[in-house]
């Protein structure tokens, strides 16, 4: 069993400095890392809340990503595909169930799906010329609805690598939109063609 948030605070609290900060993640010192380890600060660890506060869409009636069932740019009875604007790397996807579900409470069928659009998001995304990777996340602390985040990583910036990417996203200037919609374009097309359903709902 794990352990309780007291006691997961209480270990965690053990290694804090008299502020309540931890030390630097090991993260920062990566090659890769956006920031510089001088003068870098960790936030002073919260204790914890319990219970926690409530994720969008636990009532699915007040579910955005429900009322937005028919907006993206590719579509099948039970998943839609969605360009995010306004970021900084080359193009980012998300792919959603069209009914309201969670990781958790998936269907099986739909999971199975959702391996294999996972995989092919990927490739197409990847088959972008000046795309070196496309990577897929799952976090689910924000809405209830299950959502899965698709970043390109743009050819020949090795400092992106890996799991700083989202951080290295928002730190970047805003990616020209007409640029990644074309890409948005180009990977809706390919699932059309080697998954099945359309560029309407």
């Amino acid at each position: 069993m794990a352990l309780d948030p007291d006691e997961f605070y209480a270990l965690a609290l053990a290694a804090a400095d008299g502020d309540g900060r931890l030390p630097l993640a090991r993260m920062t010192g990566w090659e890769v890392s956006p920031f510089e380890q001088e003068g870098l600060r960790v936030s002073p660890l919260r204790p914890p809340v319990v219970p926690e506060k409530a994720r969008h869409g636990e009532d699915p009636a007040g579910c955005d990503i429900c009322r937005d069932r028919d907006k993206g740019i590719w579509f099948t009875g039970n998943w839609r595909l969605e360009r995010i604007r306004g970021v900084g790397v080359p193009l980012i996807l998300m792919l959603y169930p069209r009914e309201h579900y969670d990781m958790d409470d998936l269907p099986d069928e739909l999971a199975t799906e959702m391996g294999l659009l996972g995989t092919r998001i990927v490739r197409h995304m990847q088959a972008i010329p000046n795309i070196s990777r496309a990577h897929m996340y799952r976090i689910g602390d924000g809405a209830v609805h299950l959502h899965l985040w698709f970043f390109a990583r743009p050819e020949g910036q090795a400092q992106f690598f890996g799991s700083w990417l989202p951080v290295w996203d928002d730190l970047l200037p805003e990616y020209p939109a007409d640029v990644a919609d074309a890409d948005a374009e180009a990977v809706a097309d390919a699932l059309v063609e080697s998954f099945g359903g359309s560029r309407t709902p």
